[in-house]
């Protein structure tokens, strides 16, 4: 019999995607603070100021050159990060699939204080509609930042938002959400802390055959003692039945097989009784 290669079991957050994943923290960070300084020097909404405390840059000019600074690095890193996701299927085990009833009772859940954190290789539906999310509104401050830079180079871009004003309204709009998603990401990360050190450590380790494993045996009773069996392809499955319920000699023995190897518990004589 041949043995099967078995790969090596990986981190819940791999090398690259921790690297990538505290680029970007730090990249969304200086956007967020530069922009903020940007913002003062002409306020879509007059009564909304930012206090210089809490923005980087000090002079609108400074503030644009650390905007410019962390635009690249974010940009980079997040079709770096887009690529390894799509590439490696990351994307698809992680978020997907999104779920509303999953949604609905991730909710129900929080507001009943009921929320669990235990298995964090698991994102539950509100998670991964958050994740989602964050990654479309991250392309979306892209796009319409470079409308916003350079609208007449980029001028395709600020015809599909409608106007310059539309697509500057649309990055302040991005900006609130990034700075509600990292304020409860941070939130989550302090009241779950094992979150945060699997984004350093790299997290429990995953084996990549468990994800494709099949489910346990099916369980149906043959006789009155309720044997065990391991379940055919369709094409087998007629028996019990027919002509005194008994499956052809090469499916009896490949059944007995498959339930050794399977270590499914047995009682004497089950394999005679198929």
């Amino acid at each position: 019999m041949g043995q099967t290669s078995e790969r090596k079991p990986r981190r819940l957050h791999p090398r690259a995607v921790r690297i990538m994943h505290w680029i970007n923290a730090v990249s969304v960070l200086m956007l967020v603070f530069s922009g903020w300084k940007i913002y003062d020097d002409y306020p879509l909404v007059s009564w909304l100021h930012f206090d210089d405390a809490i923005t980087l840059g000090g002079h609108p000019e400074t503030a644009l050159q650390w905007h410019f600074l962390a635009m690249w690095p974010l940009t980079i890193n997040g079709i770096a990060y887009l690529s390894y996701g799509l590439a490696t299927g990351r994307f698809r085990r992680r978020f997907l699939p999104i779920r509303a009833v999953e949604i609905v009772a991730t909710i129900r859940d929080t507001l009943r204080l009921r929320l669990s954190h235990d298995d964090i290789t698991h994102y539950n539906g509100v998670q991964k509609l958050l994740y989602v999310g964050i990654i479309a509104v991250v392309i979306l401050q892209v796009l319409t930042g470079l409308a916003i830079w350079k609208p007449v180079q980029f001028s395709e871009f600020v015809w599909v938002f409608g106007s310059f004003q539309t697509a500057r309204a649309l990055h302040f709009a991005g900006m609130v959400a990034i700075s509600g998603f990292v304020v409860v990401h941070v939130a989550l990360a302090l009241l779950v802390p094992k979150t945060f050190v699997a984004m350093l450590t790299g997290g429990p380790c995953e084996t990549p055959a468990a994800e494709a494993r099949p489910s346990p045996p099916c369980r149906s009773n043959i006789d009155d003692n309720a044997t065990h069996w391991i379940a055919l392809p369709s094409s087998d499955r007629a028996w019990p039945g027919g002509d005194g319920g008994q499956p052809p000699a090469d499916r009896r023995y490949r059944a007995a097989e498959n339930t050794a190897r399977n270590t499914v518990a047995r009682q004497p004589g089950d394999v005679d009784r198929l």
